[in-house]
């Protein structure tokens, strides 16, 4: 966990990685869940047997956007800003890909890059490139500018 007592602390640390969080693993019993929670039932989510048989992964896939969805409880995991804020917000993305998928089973865990901090008129803004790791897979499973809000209290 990387704490930051002042919004200069963090500022300072544009352009560099952060922190890389814990390992949080991807289970079946999660997947299914998110495809409950969105309607989004695809065999190759949900079906060990057939995906087994069938997909070119050999297991069943967590869906990207569950992926994408873990991305502010592992930031949360390995970042904290305990500068006086009335919140941080997310403001959106500017780049998202998955280059390798995530199967069910696997762990991964984020590492925390500070793109870039400016002023913004409701107080800072922060582009944090973010990328998901795979344990023992060279490429990331999610590479991501999230852009966060800080809101001045």
């Amino acid at each position: 966990m990387r704490e930051f007592a002042t919004i200069d602390e963090l500022r300072a640390c544009q352009g560099r990685e952060v922190a890389v969080g814990e390992w949080f693993e991807i289970t079946q019993e999660r997947i299914n869940a998110f495809a409950a929670a969105t309607g989004d039932h695809q065999w190759i989510h949900t079906d060990p047997a057939r995906a087994a048989a069938e997909s070119p992964f050999g297991a069943t896939i967590a869906h990207g956007f569950l992926t994408l969805s873990l991305l502010p409880m592992l930031m949360h995991q390995c970042v904290a800003v305990h500068a006086p804020l009335k919140m941080t917000i997310n403001y959106g993305l500017n780049k998202l890909r998955y280059p390798t998928p995530v199967k069910a089973g696997s762990r991964v865990r984020l590492h925390a890059t500070l793109a870039s901090f400016d002023d913004h008129p409701l107080g800072w803004q922060a582009v944090w490139r973010q990328e998901v790791f795979l344990q023992n897979e060279p490429k990331p499973a999610l590479i991501a500018e999230a852009v966060l809000l800080y809101v001045k209290a």
